[in-house]
């Protein structure tokens, strides 16, 4: 029949995309929105696993010397964009050379970039949306003062929501409005932990 797939290429493309699936994820990212508990999540999910813990956003800092806010005020976001690409690519080798995995906490804006998403997903990185209600986030940044593109709550709100489809896009999402360590145990309760814990 026309345009219909032989049954013996279908299968194994089918057992391809498994075997591609149950390949041992080494290089686990958790993104999402500011407020939704990424570095603080990270680290207890690395401790629980015994992996390495690598925080972009520190990666940033200890590379420019600068905290995040004075890197956007002093030379806008452009640089910092970057900054953390540069930084994002040495993370990706250092994880592509020790061929160790590691929990990777990225920066909320860090996936909404072309060419972080195309390094990410070139080295096959799983990609895990903490999740949130904005409503939450607000009350969470609300009390912190070094969060250098939350102006206002309108700002916010119009950011989140040109965020948004780039954390739909993410392999896996997660409940992050509880506390951390119930985050935890839904991400490890996800296939890909699973596989690695057996």
């Amino acid at each position: 029949m026309a345009g219909a797939s032989h049954p013996v290429i279908a299968k194994a493309a089918k057992a391809k995309r498994m075997i591609k699936q149950n390949r041992p994820r080494r290089l686990i990212c958790l993104t999402g929105f500011m407020g939704s508990g990424k570095s603080t999540t990270a680290g207890l999910l690395a401790r629980q696993l015994g992996w390495p813990h690598i925080d972009l956003d520190k990666r940033i800092t200890d590379f420019s010397g600068l905290s995040i806010p004075d890197i956007f005020s002093r030379m806008g976001e452009p640089e910092f964009r970057r900054i953390e690409h540069e930084q994002l690519e040495r993370v990706v080798g250092e994880a592509a050379e020790s061929q160790k995995p590691r929990i990777v906490s990225l920066g909320g804006g860090t996936i909404c970039q072309p060419q972080n998403i195309a390094l990410l997903r070139d080295h096959e990185a799983t990609l895990i949306w903490l999740q949130c209600p904005v409503e939450e986030l607000l009350l969470r940044c609300a009390i912190v003062i070094d969060r250098p593109l939350f102006r206002d709550e309108a700002s916010f709100r119009r950011l989140y929501q040109e965020r948004l489809p780039a954390y739909e896009a993410s392999d896996y999402r997660v409940d992050a409005s509880l506390p951390p360590q119930r985050v935890v145990e839904q991400i490890l309760a996800l296939s890909i932990f699973l596989q690695v814990l057996a």
